[in-house]
């Protein structure tokens, strides 16, 4: 599409292209169509970025609360303005609908902002000690950071990278995912033109285990920050340990939902179906495995697979499409592979189960029931537009599937008791919990998981926390 951007790397506030280097072709996927090449970093390059992250923290670790501020809420206003064209330029590369794209750059601008008050109380604290002795508590950014974005956000997952070790007086290499490159560029340029000195924070793209273990093996670097799957954040947790790096790793997740015979079942379904598709399903918080009480069972499904059946898929930019393409090719195809092994062990396929169109990576809203526990759906994310509906007993066997898995990032429960409210917050093994609501991230709200869905937080005081280091000096 001619007015999709020229692409590049960021490094040291220039705009590196061409010179020979590899490129990825980034394709659209509602097409199947190449729109743009993407310069893919070779070693000098990550050395050259590496230097300027160094001199970058040397500055910004000196900075005011005040400047931070300042380029943060910049940015923000920045990102307003362009949030038509930053939006329309993550559906040509992600695919998801306009409206969600919007909203995407809308979380970052309250991020920003959220962060840009936030770097102004990084308080320490004064201990009680005798006559004549003092000591204090205080925090200081932790260093350079290395900073790894996954596709599903393009726009989200950069800012969240971005923001809170800026805030915190760091500087950041952002490889973000190649396949949705420019939205990513989109964050860092409202940064660097909101004031952000050219060395704090590069964006670099490449082949991914070649730029992790360069990054990762520099000394410069101090904290891996990484959001994408289990697998590969056990890969980099493993090389992070030889340079004892601090690590925030948001991973996989497999939401279970608990819907009981007391829940209010329509409202249940008109919030939970189009939350399940939001992103064609390729969301880490999506909610997957519905364990339903068995009173209400038939009518949840019925229900479900009427609405998830109704759904318009279509181009993200039409105004008619309620959920876009997938993002590559790869999904549908794991779709595929994992809605026939359901069938084939004896799910029931209620609705959808197949691709759309003739081009592009749609699939159509999936909703399948009864599927047994040896399927591997019920044990692997499936990333995409499916929703697994199970019958249950009661609340016990309902928590004891909740916790099966070794994944803990959201889960969700729909109940009007409200004791049955506070078993299931304390009982339920995940970092983020929704009752009676979808709504479980915001700004000022930790997010991360617990299990091998990672460890810390991004978000809230806690992710800027998380890019700091706690420091006491005793005085006699």
């Amino acid at each position: 599409m001619s007015d999709y951007p020229a692409l590049s790397m960021i490094i040291a506030g220039e705009h590196v292209t061409g010179g020979g280097r590899r490129t990825h072709a980034v394709v659209n996927p509602a097409t199947g169509e190449v729109i743009g090449h993407l310069p893919l970093a070779d070693p000098a390059d990550l050395d050259r970025a590496l230097d300027a992250a160094a001199r970058g923290f040397a500055r910004w670790r000196r900075s005011s609360a005040a400047e931070r501020a300042h380029v943060l809420e910049g940015a923000a206003r920045l990102l307003l303005e362009r949030q038509d064209m930053i939006a329309r330029n993550a559906v040509r590369e992600q695919g998801k609908t306009l409206a969600e794209a919007r909203v995407e750059v809308l979380m970052v601008v309250g991020l920003f902002r959220f962060y840009a008050g936030e770097c102004q109380r990084i308080y320490g604290r004064t201990l009680v000690r005798p006559a004549g002795q003092r000591s204090t508590v205080t925090h200081a950014p932790v260093g350079p950071v290395a900073a790894f974005a996954p596709w599903n956000f393009p726009i989200g997952n950069p800012g969240r990278k971005l923001g809170a070790p800026i805030a915190a007086g760091c500087s950041v290499i952002l490889k973000s995912a190649e396949e949705t490159p420019a939205s990513a560029l989109a964050v860092l340029q409202a940064l660097l033109d909101a004031g952000l000195p050219g060395d704090v924070a590069q964006a670099v793209f490449g082949v991914p285990d070649e730029v992790s273990r360069h990054l990762l093996a520099s000394p410069v670097i101090r904290k891996l920050s990484f959001t994408g799957s289990t697998v590969v954040g056990k890969h980099l947790a493993r090389l992070a340990t030889d340079n004892m790096l601090r690590t925030t790793l948001e991973l996989g997740g497999h939401g279970p939902v608990l819907v009981f015979g007391d829940a209010d079942i329509e409202r249940a379904l008109d919030t939970v179906v189009p939350h399940k598709l939001r992103n064609a399903g390729q969301v880490c918080v999506s909610p997957t495995r519905f364990l339903v009480e068995e009173s209400v069972f038939d009518r949840f499904a019925t229900g479900f697979a009427a609405r998830a059946g109704a759904t318009r898929v279509g181009d993200g930019l039409d105004p008619a499409a309620q959920m876009g393409p997938m993002a590559n090719a790869r999904r549908p195809e794991a779709m595929d592979r994992l809605i026939g092994d359901a069938t084939a062990q004896g799910a029931r396929l209620l609705t959808g189960g197949a691709r759309v169109g003739n081009h592009g990576y749609f699939f159509a809203p999936t909703v399948l029931a009864q599927v047994p526990q040896s399927a591997a759906i019920m044990n692997e994310e499936p990333f995409g537009p499916v929703a697994i509906i199970n019958p249950l007993p009661d609340e016990a066997a309902m928590i004891a599937e909740a916790n099966r898995l070794p994944y803990g990032l959201a889960a969700y429960a729909w109940t009007e008791d409200a004791r049955r409210q506070r078993r299931l917050a304390e009982d339920i093994e995940a970092g983020m919990i929704g009752l009676n609501t979808t709504m479980i991230a915001g700004a000022d709200a930790p997010f991360g998981g617990v299990k091998w869905s990672g460890h810390g937080a991004e978000d809230g005081p806690e992710g800027l926390h998380a890019c700091l280091v706690t420091k006491t000096v005793h005085e006699g």
